[in-house]
């Protein structure tokens, strides 16, 4: 692999006698992992139908690694939301954030959203998430990945650090800041890193996280938890990001976690003022796990007082609009999801009681997306198909993962089918992954056009 000369001789400064191994691990092949959506499938009962070759990963109870000649994300489950395909030292990120159901969690930097489902999963549909992502085309694909993975308690925002600080002072129980960084990590799997790495590059990207830090420990609680992360080696963005941080906000201390075999300790001799404790964040390195490599502390705000959350006054909404969807939710559904309700012109969510306003914000997902209002009828969205389980729906259109009726139906094709008339949920082996709507023996397809399978 052709990578930077400085990079190689920064590394060989740094590592030493572990260099000649590290340099070793970019002619391996990368490792590849999945994560199980638990929102929608429980560990157990994805063991008892997975198709794939699978190896547990040591540092999540949800990971697997694949072997690269086999295709997941090309798979019925994918599109179903039964899994996430993440690389695996990056998994370890979520099991540190460690978020509880019925918390406020922020992830700043959240695209494309591995380590947001992560924390959805284990916050189980209880809590507010925020997930926000300041570039608009990755805050996109950030959204889709949500909905894919039937997450019911997200909010998706497209903003600058700043705006948020300002909306949500002393907010969050939990905040992660996957920052942007060099991406050392990354060379091994992506040719583009490589050739924008460069040491100017490495200072630019310490210099931004320094700011992005001075925003989100703003917006964290008394008491609260702030996981800094990075896909790079570089010493300036990690360590020393740490020690600039913790130089300047004495209020905030390196929590000791669990560390798993084949995980190493934050150096100190490589950076100058390093804060104390810096021995416990955390160093993945790809030339003694199975993974790419990352870069983990865990910060805690030590207590203080606690800002008074403040209630927001809830929506008016249409009542020909809510009633609309009143009427399907009767027909269509075993149960009548939300509590609370929000419309953005003729689109109508659902939200977590604990939902501030977003007034003024840039949301590109404003909770669970249920779907539209059209001439005085009501019809649901893709997201809401994906949210629900197989007994919440009255009429279940069932297909197998190996047959040709699932593939036709990612294709957008018409499927012969018999029920009665009307909205059905289409699954996978049990498992929701669309809508159909039945008229005499024909289901119209509802499977986005935009997702839709192309080809053979």
């Amino acid at each position: 692999m052709n990578l930077p000369q400085t990079f190689k001789d920064k590394m060989q400064t740094l590592l030493q006698d572990e260099y000649d191994a590290f340099i070793r691990s970019y002619e391996e092949e990368k490792n590849q992992g999945l994560r199980i959506n638990t929102l929608k499938i429980s560990i157990d009962e994805f063991l008892q139908i997975n198709p794939f070759t699978t190896e547990k990963i040591p540092w999540v109870k949800e990971g697997y690694f694949y072997p690269n000649n086999e295709r997941p994300g090309k798979h019925p489950y994918h599109e179903a939301g039964l899994y996430y395909i993440q690389e695996p030292s990056a998994m370890a990120v979520g099991e540190l954030v460690d978020p509880k159901p019925g918390e406020y969690i922020l992830d700043l930097c959240a695209a494309p959203g591995g380590k947001t489902t992560h924390l959805a999963s284990k916050m189980n549909g209880e809590g507010l998430l925020v997930s926000n992502e300041i570039h608009p085309q990755r805050a996109k694909i950030l959204s889709q990945n949500v909905e894919r993975m039937g997450i019911k308690n997200a909010i998706v925002t497209n903003e600058t650090p700043e705006r948020l600080a300002a909306r949500f002072p002393s907010f969050f129980d939990r905040i992660l800041v996957d920052a942007p960084c060099s991406g050392e990590g990354m060379f091994r799997k992506d040719e583009e890193a490589r050739l924008h790495w460069s040491p100017d590059n490495v200072t630019l990207c310490a210099n931004r996280q320094d700011d992005i830090l001075e925003y989100a420990q703003s917006m964290l609680k008394p008491g609260g938890r702030l996981v800094y992360s990075t896909c790079t080696f570089s010493p300036e963005e990690n360590e020393g990001t740490i020690s600039r941080f913790l130089e300047k906000y004495p209020h905030f201390e390196i929590e000791q976690v669990e560390v798993y075999e084949g995980f190493s300790q934050g150096r100190a001799d490589w950076v100058e003022n390093t804060a104390s404790n810096i021995e416990q964040t955390i160093r993945i390195w790809p030339h003694l796990v199975k993974g790419e490599g990352h870069y983990i502390a865990v910060l805690k705000k030590k207590d203080g007082d606690e800002a008074p959350r403040i209630k927001y006054p809830k929506q008016k909404l249409d009542p020909k609009m809510m009633k609309a969807y009143q009427d399907f939710a009767g027909e269509t559904l075993n149960i009548m999801p939300f509590g609370y309700f929000l419309a953005f012109n003729d689109q109508l969510y659902g939200l977590p009681e604990e939902v501030p306003t977003l007034e003024k914000l840039k949301v590109l997902r404003p909770g669970l997306h249920l779907g539209t209002f059209k001439k005085n009828r009501f019809e649901p969205s893709h997201a809401l198909a994906l949210a629900l389980r197989k007994d919440e729906a009255k009429s279940v259109s069932n297909l197998s993962a190996d047959s040709d009726e699932i593939i036709s139906y990612l294709k957008g094709e018409v499927l012969q089918a018999s029920g009665p008339k009307g909205w059905h949920l289409i699954t996978v082996d049990g498992y929701s992954i669309g809508w159909g709507k039945l008229a005499g023996n024909m289901m119209k397809n509802h499977y986005p056009k935009g997702l839709r399978w192309m080809g053979n």
